[in-house]
This record gives structure tokens, C-alpha cells and sequence, in this order.
């Protein structure tokens, strides 16, 4: 195929191992598919020198970079799924605000949003195909590039947790100033947070068009909001993506395509996010495997949920908590993955025994039946 020919969203490889996609589905597998969040990240050498000295955010406009960081991981380990390398602020910029990403600090706006008068600020019309066209481009190259060895996963963050970002300006540990505009400003807030919506639609099929195989919505900051809130702020948006992505995706003449959602820490939501439209729900470690069974009544997958500081044990220890894990969740409609992203400081030897226990025990159970 010739270069020009890779950044077309057609005649993609034939999939080898869609094991993944099965899962997400509920269907029978011959072994447990995982993959990790942050599996494309700074624990990786070969990551730490593809990115030494450039900027994060003109890194992820780079198709070429992107797909080079997404594949890292795969020339490594046995990964039954890869996720595209970007960042879920990508949406806030699409939207006119700067972000800026600080060495040991992390995203940063220089202007954040302050009071509801700042969201005249935001474009009212966002042109997604145009404003995140480099994410598309890294999804087709990446999806030719990978040639069906696994399928590729495309995200994005979810209304509240981008809020929050644009209004605290980075990383909070209490999120106080967001949820000031909550119950301040509660029709703002739900002003921002479908305005935040209806790019995220557009964005998540647009991946779609362009070649993602699965998609995981992230909420990041379900922790911070008590189970009123919650159902106010949050549940109904991602309830209304999972819809309409759905709905345009058939529209559309697509292929369905599994989405995930993972609201970290929102164990108090767990029946709500069964029956929010996700064939998967992503688990965090501060919930029990069987209980989380229990809770969602069979009506979805379960992707997670090991703590990503089990991977600081020994070898040894790494496949004890897998085994125990896997025993807890079973094998039908389940992912294994950890409860959050890995982290810089992580071995990726113990990364590997990780992904190396999940195949080898899911094995075992699966041959004990």
C-alpha cells in the first residue's frame, strides 16, 4: 500500500485475535484478553526516548508519533487490545481553551473557566473533524500499522471529569471550585456539560469512522461527587453518549463497536452504569470482584480492576493476586486490566508477568470446565 493510501479509513488487515472484542460481548473466549490503561506511558524506555524533549500536546498532533507510541507496548508483551495514544484534554482545546502540559505538574490552563460569564469563551460550533482530525489520521495509520494483531481502542474523558479540569485549570484533589459551579451554578453547569457532550458524540464517532474497534469513556472524577450528584452531573451524560454514539453509529452504516465506562471510584453507581448503555463496565480495586458480579445482575462485561501497585510485588506475588482476581470475576464477559493507569516508576518486566499470569491462569479456569 502506498504512504498515501495508510491514512485511509479502509481495507484495514484482517483481525487476528479479537479475543477483546468477544469479551466486551459476553461470548465465549479461549482465554481472558487484558491490556492496561496508560500501556503506552512512561514506564516504557523506548517511550521516554520517543518523547524526550518534545512537547506533549504537539506530540499527540502527530499521527506518526501517536501511532509509533500506541505500538510500543505490543512489540513487548501479548496485549489483547491497543489503545490509541492521546489525551482526553484534547476535547477542552477543540472547544478554545489552552492547555498546557507541565514537566511534574501535569495539564495545566492558563485560563480556566472562573464563572459562568466564561463560557461565552468556548466556541458555540465545534467543528470535530477538523479541530481533532490529527486524532483520526493516528487511529487509520495506527490501525493499517498494527495489522490485525489486536483490535484498537479509541476514548475519550467524559462531561464532568473535562469540567472539571476546565474550571479547577489541572489536577485537584478535592475539585472544590468545580463543584462550586455545581451547586452555585447548577444550570451552567448542565449548560457546559452537554455542550461537552455533543462534541464528545461527534468526536467518539469520528474515531469510530476512523477506525477504532471499541471505545472507552473515561470519568475520571466520579470519587469527588456523592451519589446525588452523581446521578445530576454525571449519569445522565454518559447515559446520552452511549445513545447517541449508538444511534449514529447505525445512522451511519457502521459496524456496533463495544464501548466501555469506567467512572473511577464510583463503586456507589455500579448498578446506575450497568444500565447506562455500555456493554462494559471498567472497575477500579476498591471493588470486590464477585460482589461487582452480583451488583450488575449479568447485564454487562466487567473490564479491571487490580490495584496498578500489586505490580511493585514479586513475580510470584503479581500471579497470586491475578489468579485470585480472575477466580473472583470468572471468565465469562470479562477483562482483565488494573483499576487505573500504570504508572512512570513501574517495572515493565512485572508488566509483563502481569499480562503473562492473565493468559496462563484464564487458561487453567477456562480448561477446568
Amino acid at each position: 500500500m502506498d504512504k498515501d493510501g495508510l491514512i485511509l479509513p479502509k481495507d484495514f488487515p484482517e483481525l487476528k485475535n479479537d479475543t477483546f472484542l468477544r469479551a466486551a460481548q459476553g461470548e465465549e473466549i479461549e482465554h481472558i484478553p487484558v491490556w492496561c490503561m496508560r500501556q503506552a506511558g512512561r514506564y516504557l524506555p523506548e517511550f521516554r526516548e520517543s518523547r524526550a524533549g518534545k512537547d506533549f500536546f504537539e506530540t499527540c498532533r502527530s499521527p506518526e508519533a501517536c501511532c509509533e507510541l500506541t505500538l510500543q507496548p505490543l512489540r513487548r508483551f501479548p496485549f489483547d487490545a491497543a489503545i490509541i495514544f492521546s489525551d482526553i484534554l484534547v476535547v477542552p482545546q477543540a472547544m478554545g481553551m489552552e492547555v498546557q502540559m507541565s514537566p511534574g505538574k501535569g495539564p495545566t490552563f492558563p485560563e480556566p473557566l472562573k464563572e459562568p460569564e466564561d463560557l461565552q469563551r468556548l466556541k458555540t460550533k465545534v467543528d470535530v473533524s477538523s479541530e481533532l482530525d490529527y486524532v483520526f489520521k493516528a487511529i487509520t495509520l495506527t490501525r493499517h500499522r498494527i495489522e490485525g494483531k489486536v483490535p484498537l481502542i479509541g476514548f475519550t474523558g467524559a462531561p464532568w471529569t473535562l469540567m472539571s479540569y476546565m474550571i479547577e485549570g489541572g489536577g485537584s484533589p478535592t475539585h472544590s471550585k468545580a463543584k462550586r459551579w455545581l451547586y452555585r451554578y447548577p444550570e451552567a453547569s448542565h449548560k457546559l456539560l452537554s455542550q461537552l457532550t455533543d462534541v464528545i458524540v461527534e468526536y467518539l464517532l469520528g474515531q469510530v469512522k476512523a477506525g477504532a474497534q471499541a471505545l472507552q469513556v473515561f470519568e475520571s472524577h466520579t470519587g469527588c461527587l456523592g451519589p446525588v450528584e452523581f446521578k445530576e452531573f454525571s449519569l445522565p451524560y454518559l447515559r446520552d453518549i452511549a445513545r447517541r454514539v449508538k444511534d449514529k453509529i447505525k445512522e451511519s452504516g457502521l459496524d456496533n463497536v463495544p464501548m466501555i465506562v469506567f467512572a473511577k471510584d464510583g463503586h456507589y453507581g455500579l448498578e446506575d452504569l450497568s444500565e447506562s448503555g455500555y456493554e462494559v463496565v471498567g472497575l477500579d480495586w476498591t471493588i470486590d470482584p464477585r460482589s461487582a458480579r452480583v451488583r450488575t445482575g449479568g447485564k454487562v462485561s466487567l473490564q479491571g480492576n487490580m490495584d496498578p501497585c500489586a505490580l511493585y510485588a514479586t513475580k510470584e506475588r503479581i500471579s497470586e493476586i491475578v489468579k485470585r482476581m480472575l477466580e473472583g470475576f470468572g471468565t465469562k464477559g470479562y477483562i482483565a486490566n488494573l483499576g487505573h493507569g500504570l504508572y512512570p516508576d513501574m517495572d515493565p518486566e512485572n508488566v509483563g508477568a502481569f499480562v503473562d499470569a492473565v493468559h496462563t491462569h484464564s487458561r487453567q479456569l477456562l480448561n477446568r470446565k
